[in-house]
């Protein structure tokens, strides 16, 4: 009796359940710092159904890892392609070195805007051929749906922008009533999804807001359960003074914080790492919830204008241009700038790479240095600096090398500082591959599995793994991402441990990393065989104060 009853209960179960992507037999890093384990990968649908020995349970896509490591899909703590997305939606540098989700959203996020923003921004969106259609992040958040993107998104909202929004680019204090709707505008955003706010205090107008102001704004972050992330105020010679104001405003508004970009810049500071590290270390035994994020280079990119004092960028770009097109201002402006720059300028012009202008009269100077461009053309450093900012209305882009490799690996060997690329996707082909980049855009990821775990060994795969997963994850709070688990959402990179690496470098940048044949964003290849799929499965990440219309 019981064989036969047997045989009949197992002819009537069901068969298991169909794997829409299984990767087969690969080395399991599971994001959480464990040592890796062979196991197959199951998903169904946009979630992970199971892990472990599945032997020939059916697949519709069946991958052979066998000679691949299986990760989460790589964090990336500052990813800058908020806008990017929208011209390309592939984001193919950033999915081509496994990254599948950006958190960003840096001082002056997307939204929200104003009709002066959106003209203030015109010669950019007319460049890249998109204008905003929104003005609150509800309404980026919808256009981002309704073009598609491989990666998913989450953003802060910028202080810097609400700032922009209320009183302008004029460095003046906020009146309690400015104050008042700048709270009212952080509110809102906190509602429509964003993870908290963020600061970068060394841009206008982020810099003419006082300690209190970002205290009052953080507090309404806090109070919708978000954090507070910063371009900190100072990363060279006034460091430690920098990071007491970012301890005193987690303290005082009761905020998780987190550091944009750790570094300790210029040569007078190199060495100085570690000190800071202890620092933060201190200031978590004190009860503070900081920590802090790295891309694992040694130079920087941000706008040509930023070298120039804070006085001259008043205003927008407008009144820059003016400044620095009448003699006496211009004056002014060159004996501060060499007051700040004592000692380090005009060695420092060959530190200052061109790497992208939207006047295509400076197209020659993309991939030269200050340095370069004034011998080529018999003029004085400051002046050819000045002079570019002028015919690009400020929209020039620069590399500055200005950090040392012990200070970057000490960072990237913290177990409290995640990973991070302060970059936007871009492209070998379209209207992103006519300009030069930072290297990190392309190939921050390869560089630390390649370069730093393989090469020279300053990581474990497993920890290397956890730092660009379940680390940055778990600071974002982001519940079902960053760890390889069933149930949780099957964001997947699958690359080869032995020839992954980076093929990026500050002279030739535009270059697609390498061993990274697979990346999965909810449960759809975005990246298979190393191509790039036409797969838009990329979602918008919403934080924790999110109101359901």
């Amino acid at each position: 009796m019981f064989p036969a009853l047997l045989s009949v209960l197992l002819a009537a179960a069901p068969d298991p359940l169909a794997c829409d992507l299984l990767l087969a037999g690969g080395r399991v890093v599971d994001g959480t710092g464990a040592p890796w384990f062979r196991a197959d990968v199951c998903v169904v649908g946009d979630r992970i159904e199971a892990i472990g020995r599945l032997g020939e349970r059916p697949a519709r896509r069946r991958i052979d890892a066998a000679r691949l490591v299986i990760a989460p899909g790589f964090i990336d703590m500052l990813g800058q392609s908020e806008y990017n997305v929208l011209v390309d939606g592939r984001a193919a540098s950033k999915i081509t070195q496994g990254i599948t989700t950006e958190i960003t959203g840096e001082g002056g996020s997307i939204a929200p805007l104003n009709a002066r923003m959106i003209k203030d921004g015109e010669a950019a969106w007319r460049h890249y051929g998109v204008t905003p259609s929104w003005t609150t992040l509800a309404g980026y958040f919808a256009e981002f749906e309704r073009r598609g993107a491989t990666i998913n998104l989450g953003t802060f909202v910028g202080a810097g922008g609400v700032r922009n929004l209320v009183i302008g680019k004029d460095n003046r204090p906020a009146t309690a009533a400015e104050l008042g709707a700048m709270e009212a505008a952080v509110a809102a955003a906190m509602e429509d999804g964003a993870f908290g706010l963020s600061t970068s205090l060394i841009y206008v107008p982020d810099t003419y807001a006082s300690t209190e102001e970002i205290i009052a704004l953080a507090r309404v972050a806090a109070r919708y359960g978000g954090s507070y992330i910063t371009h900190q105020r100072n990363e060279d010679d006034t460091i430690d003074q920098s990071l007491d104001e970012v301890f005193r405003i987690a303290r005082e508004a009761q905020v998780p914080a987190e550091i944009y970009h750790l570094k300790t810049a210029g040569k007078a500071n190199w060495g100085e790492m570690p000190g800071v590290l202890k620092r933060i270390e201190a200031a978590r035994a004190q009860g503070l919830d900081v920590t802090a994020d790295q891309y694992p280079w040694t130079a920087s990119s941000n706008n040509l204008d930023a070298s120039l004092p804070v006085w001259v960028r008043e205003g927008g770009a407008d009144k820059l241009v003016a400044r620095l097109t009448d003699p006496k201002t211009r004056a002014r402006a060159r004996d501060d700038f060499l007051q700040e720059h004592a000692g380090n300028w005009p060695e420092h012009a060959g530190e200052i790479l061109i790497t992208s202008v939207l006047n295509p009269e400076l197209k020659k100077y993309e991939g030269k240095t200050i340095a370069d461009i004034a011998r080529a053309e018999s003029k004085d450093p400051l002046d050819v600096l000045m002079d570019i900012v002028i015919a690009d209305q400020g929209n020039t882009g620069r590399v500055s090398f200005g950090m040392s490799e012990e200070d970057v690996r000490a960072a990237l060997a913290h177990p409290l500082v995640s990973f991070c690329t302060d970059s936007g996707a871009m492209a070998e082909d379209g209207i992103f591959s006519e300009e030069k980049s930072h290297p990190r855009a392309w190939a921050s990821a390869p560089r630390i599995l390649g370069r730093y775990v393989r090469e020279q060994k300053l990581l474990t795969l497993e920890e290397a793994i956890r730092k660009m997963t379940s680390l940055p994850a778990s600071r974002m709070r982001l519940a079902d991402r960053g760890i390889l688990r069933p149930g949780m959402r099957a964001d997947l990179v699958a690359f080869d441990p032995e020839t992954v690496r980076e093929r990026s470098t500050y002279a030739d940048p535009s270059h697609y990393s390498e061993g990274i044949p697979y990346v999965a964003v909810n449960g759809a290849l975005v990246v298979n065989e190393g191509r790039i799929t036409s797969a838009r499965p990329g979602r918008i990440l919403r934080g924790p104060g999110y109101r359901r219309p």
